[in-house]
Order: structure tokens, then sequence, then C-alpha cells
């Protein structure tokens, strides 16, 4: 057999290269992303925590007479804005408003031997700054500083702030789970759903219990209601993003990033206090989930629960009556859209809300 000739050959042509626009479209869309989240917690944790600074910090000036009055009203006036200076007539009278967490510190300028009463539990970087100011007021006696503690903390957690790493742990493992079941399970119904994130709630408060007491030693006593406040705090956080996912879809990783990380770290007075912050984390403080659970357990754990234990608690039970709400009304959205569509997810969505999600986790 001879070959054809060259001439009546079929001319061989190149493959068609592949269109990559849909590809990188693809790609860019899922980008925005992390990019978000990057600029979101970028703006979140240095507006809060950049320039920590003194704003209205409430101490006191023990003892009575025009002397007392003298010392407090030039604190007040070198101060500025950064001091809330107020007097108090005696050393019981110090320390109880010290115990309701009504002060920071109160400076009892004795002839020998001034001395600084503080509740560190309150906030060790709140007292650390009061310190540094009532260190340079003795200073001016001549004398040095004696510092008394009135909330010693345990060997576990010196500093106090091991709760606020607690807090991120029980957040995390709370609005991960929301990803689990936001997008995995989105075929069951919203009641299983709802159950589902009880149970998941439960474990991670359990684990947080455990975290907090045999394992690091974080807390020494009341371990039960660190549980029982972890899972409030667990479970409204869960309850709100089960429900948003119905409403949000893919972008429900993000909205979670910024209610329970960007915003609630850094309102949560874990680092600084709003003492500390400008007034919009201050305002945050006041009503956000992640500092009723924070400043709860700080009053059950170090204060016996006299500094406004019940209204932390009020506000974990909010957040979870929120996510309650949310839930009724996701369901009946569900309910809807079924009788107009067939509930059925196109693969590639369902493989989308998951990379999205996994981002976010």
């Amino acid at each position: 057999m001879s070959s054809l000739p060259a001439a009546s050959r079929p001319a061989l042509r190149p493959a068609p290269r592949p269109d990559l626009r849909p590809v990188l479209r693809h790609v860019l869309t899922h980008l925005v992303t992390p990019l978000l989240m990057c600029l979101g917690m970028g703006i979140a944790y240095l507006s809060a925590f950049h320039a920590p600074a003194p704003h209205r910090m409430p101490v006191a000036v023990v003892g009575q007479g025009p002397q007392t009055q003298v010392l407090a009203q030039t604190l007040k006036d070198k101060a500025g804005d950064g001091l809330d200076v107020v007097t108090v007539a005696d050393t019981d009278a110090a320390r109880a408003r010290l115990l309701d967490r009504d002060l920071v510190a109160a400076y009892l300028p004795g002839a020998d031997a001034p001395t600084l009463l503080v509740a560190s539990a309150n906030s060790d970087t709140s007292v650390t700054v009061a310190e540094k100011v009532f260190t340079k007021v003795a200073a001016q006696q001549g004398k040095p500083l004696t510092v008394q503690e009135l909330t010693p903390l345990p060997a576990g957690d010196p500093t106090g702030q091991g709760l606020f790493f607690l807090l991120v742990a029980l957040s995390i493992g709370s609005y991960g789970s929301v990803a689990v079941l936001g997008a995995a399970g989105a075929a069951l119904a919203m009641r299983v759903r709802a159950l589902l994130g009880l149970g998941v709630a439960l474990v991670v408060s359990l684990f947080g219990a455990a975290l907090a007491g045999p394992v690091f030693h974080l807390v020494d006593h009341g371990l039960f209601g660190v549980w029982a406040m972890s899972w409030l705090y667990s479970a409204g956080i869960i309850a709100i993003g089960t429900a948003l996912h119905t409403f949000l879809g893919r972008w429900t990783t993000l909205t979670m990033m910024a209610l329970f990380v960007m915003l609630n770290f850094t309102s949560s007075g874990g680092i600084f206090r709003p003492e500390l912050q400008n007034g919009f984390y201050g305002a945050l403080h006041s009503f956000w989930n992640g500092a009723g659970f924070l400043e709860g357990v700080r009053d059950h754990v170090y204060f016996g629960g006299r500094a406004g234990l019940g209204g932390h608690v009020a506000t974990l039970f909010g957040w979870l009556a929120a996510g309650a709400v949310l839930l009724l009304l996701a369901a009946r959205t569900e309910r809807k859209r079924a009788l107009v569509t067939a509930p059925v997810q196109p693969v590639e969505q369902a493989e989308d809300e998951e990379m999205e999600e996994a981002v976010g986790v």
C-alpha cells in the first residue's frame, strides 16, 4: 500500500483553545469572600485595638476633706476625658464599688504608703493603665505605690484573658457548624436543623467547659455556670446562622464572620473594655452576645454574681430568642419556595456554597 500524496492528506488542525473566561470569572467571584474578610478583619481589629487610650475610665480617690477633693479635681483636670474621677468616703465603700465593677481602681493617698485598690478580674489591661496613672501620683508624694488586689485570679489564667480565648473557641465551633448545617443539611426540614443545632451547641459548650476547667484550669469554681452560659451563647449563634442561610446562601459565612468575629471579638471586652476603646465598640459592648457571655462569666466566677450577672444572661437569652424568631421566618420562607419550585439545589451551586463556607471556617 502506498501512502496518499501529500497534497491529498487532510490538514491537521490544532485543538481549539479552551475558553478560560468562565473559569476566571468563577475564581474571581469566589475570591471576593476572602478579600472582604481580609478588609473587614483589618478594619475591625485595627479600629478597635490599634491605639487604646482611657476614655472616661472610672477611678476613685478615697478619703474625706479638702485635700481629697483637691487631689480628685487635679486628676480630673489633667486627664480631661481620659478619667472619670470620683471620691468615696472610706476603704469599705471603695471595695464595694470595685466588686460591683463600678470602678477600675481606687487610690488611698496614705501619708506613709499610698495604696491602689484594684480588681484585675474586671479587666487586666484597664488596671494596668490605672496603675501607671497612680504610680505617677504617688511619685509626686515621694512614695512608692502599693497595689492591693481584691480578685486574685487562678494560676491557670493569671491575666484573666484566658476567658476571651475560650470565647474565640466557642465562636469558631458555633459559626463553623453553621456551614455544615446550612450547606450539607439544606435538604433537611428546618425543625430538624434547629434540633441538630441545639445538639451541636451542647457539644460545643461541653468542649468549652472541659477546656476552661479540668484541661487548662481557667476557672477553679462555678464551672456549671460557665457551661450553661457557653450553651446559651453557642445556641444563639447557631440558630441565627442556620436561619440566615435560608436568606443569604453562600454569603452566610461572610455575614457570620462580620457579626460574630469582626464586631463580636472586638466589642467583647476580652482585650480592652469600653473604657479603653472608642464609643462605637463601647456601645456594642452593652448588648452584643460576646460581651454578654464574657462579662457574665466574669461576674459569675470572680465577683459572685453581684455585678449584673442577670443582665448578661438576659442578653444571651435575647440573642437565642432572636435566633428562634429567624428560624421560624426561615421555615416559612422555605415552605413558600417549595410550593413554587422543587427543592432541588444544583450540584454546582451546593459545591460553591461549601467552598465559600470552608474559606470562612
